[in-house]
């Protein structure tokens, strides 16, 4: 029997996991790390430490656990939180912290500015996205206006999966489907990159060499095999985000699939024939070549429960937290007796786009209790998730089979409200081991000993949740669509 591995860095953890030919996990590992906040607005991982330091732990741990030797793990895959800007030396040692994805909102003078320059519809058409927290380009150019020195020092700019696959093998490579999230610097219609759009960001070979998810980018060197127990010249793929490994890992593949992912935010992914055009969501080449994924995800999702958790819960243990949490606010009506949840804790990525957008609870009285606001709060988040899935409707997109997956999947508030408030129903499948699982089978692709319409055998349906008609939720979600409206200003000026 032989395995493939795959490691994802996620937003608080790390997971990795072994898994042999046809599927079957072999062993299983996790480690914690923080997400840094130095000031509002931003956010940031140590790569050294978060990333890669969590890489060696877990392998390690899967080796040690199931007794498997390096030579028996025939391919390695990473995924990682994304789109993440990281600029290295020439040694690829990293200059400063990792800046994050569009939960991170430090360069939006810069999104503003290129914005104004290369207009709406110029980026629409050639990069697919306009410019928001998410991209990478304007973060660059944060770096190259704010700390010049690092700028200049810079050999490559990477994110977080290119920083570990070159770690590993010694290569800086990125995926097409990561690269999609440096805009301006990426072009969808030639699928390359580009540079007379905004010139002044960075010069061209600064950025990694692009290749598809299971293209094969190099080889464990011998330095890396010591330190983590894999075998020297295993093969090691270009990778991707965690969240599209996560589509692939419960089976995310066709036209119209759609995956709904639980995590520290909720992210949506959706396959398509043609590009979607639509300034509100955002666009890529998917894993392989000749198919187009519309993204979408709202910037704090998981993480709020952690947040509460963590200042309304803290005589509890953390193993006790969310269990008591999730009892008392099942205890409560849906609709939370009146009260209502913005979750823009973090601003607001789709469909607002809006870096200045506040967290709320409103309408809370003497009544109310720790149950009711966290409910409403896990109400708030499925109606943030509600409205992204108008706007893909309004966009033309109505998905024809959602897939659910993550941690917050085991939320039962959570998840029904996602499918009471949205009007779909959703697939939960048989594993939820979660995006190191698809990493594992992209890595078996990548080798060539699986077929990407595999992963339904690898990974079965388990169960369907069907919507039902919760007239307090139809009640509360236009309420929750105008607070937004009828405070942005204010929020605004808050600052």
């Amino acid at each position: 029997m032989t395995y493939t591995l795959g490691v994802d860095i996620g937003t608080y953890e790390t997971k990795g996991v072994l898994v042999d030919a046809k599927g079957n996990v072999a062993a299983t590992a996790r480690h914690a790390h923080e997400m840094t906040v130095p000031q509002p607005g931003w956010a940031e991982h140590r790569p050294e430490e978060d990333w890669w330091g969590d890489f060696v732990t877990v392998t390690r741990d899967l080796i040690a656990q199931t007794g498997i030797t390096g030579d028996e793990i025939k391919c390695v895959a990473c995924s990682a939180i994304g789109p993440c800007m990281l600029p290295v030396d020439g040694d690829g040692s990293p200059l400063m912290n990792g800046v994050l994805y569009g939960v991170d909102a430090r360069a939006m003078s810069e999104v503003s500015e290129l914005t104004d320059r290369i207009g709406n519809d110029v980026l629409l058409q050639r990069c697919g996205n306009a410019l928001t927290s998410q991209s990478v380009g304007p973060k660059i150019l944060w770096l190259k206006n704010n700390r010049p020195e690092i700028y200049e020092q810079a050999h490559k700019i990477l994110t977080s999966t290119s920083f570990l696959v070159h770690r590993l093998t010694g290569e800086y490579v990125i995926d097409h489907y990561t690269a999609a999230n440096f805009s301006p610097l990426y072009d969808v219609t030639t699928q390359d990159w580009c540079f007379d759009l905004a010139p002044e960001i960075l010069q061209p070979e600064k950025l990694p060499r692009l290749l598809w998810s299971s293209d094969i980018a190099g080889r464990v060197t011998s330095g890396v095999a010591a330190e983590t127990g894999l075998a020297e010249g295993t093969p090691v793929t270009a990778g991707t985000i965690d969240a599209a490994a996560e589509a692939l890992s419960v089976g995310v593949r066709s036209s119209g699939d759609m995956m709904m992912m639980y995590g520290s935010t909720i992210f949506i992914i959706t396959l398509t024939e043609d590009r979607v055009r639509d300034g509100r969501l955002w666009s890529a080449p998917w894993l392989f070549p000749g198919q187009h994924a519309s993204m979408a995800g709202l910037a704090t999702s998981g993480t709020l429960t952690h947040w509460f958790r963590d200042q309304f819960a803290r005589e509890l243990t953390r193993e006790d937290a969310f269990s008591t949490l999730a009892q008392e606010a099942e205890a409560i009506a849906p609709g939370a007796d009146g009260l209502l949840f913005l979750p823009y804790f973090s601003g607001e990525r789709t469909p607002l786009h809006d870096p200045h957008a506040k967290g709320t609870f409103f309408g809370l009285n003497l009544t109310h209790t720790r149950g009711h606001m966290y409910r409403a709060l896990l109400e708030g988040i499925t109606f943030g998730t509600a409205h992204v899935v108008e706007t893909y409707r309004d966009a033309g997109v109505e998905p024809a089979r959602i897939l659910a997956v993550g941690g917050g999947t085991k939320n039962t508030i959570w998840l029904l409200g996602t499918s009471d408030t949205s009007g779909l129903s959703q697939i939960v499948c048989r594993k939820t081991v979660g995006a190191s699982y698809g990493d594992a089978f992209l890595a078996r692709l990548a080798i060539g000993e699986a077929e990407v319409d595999d992963i339904a055998a690898w990974n079965p349906a388990s169960l369907t949740i069907h919507p039902n008609a919760v007239q307090s939720y139809r009640k509360a979600y236009p309420l929750f669509r105008r607070l937004y409206e009828q405070t942005k200003d204010i929020a605004a000026e808050l600052g």
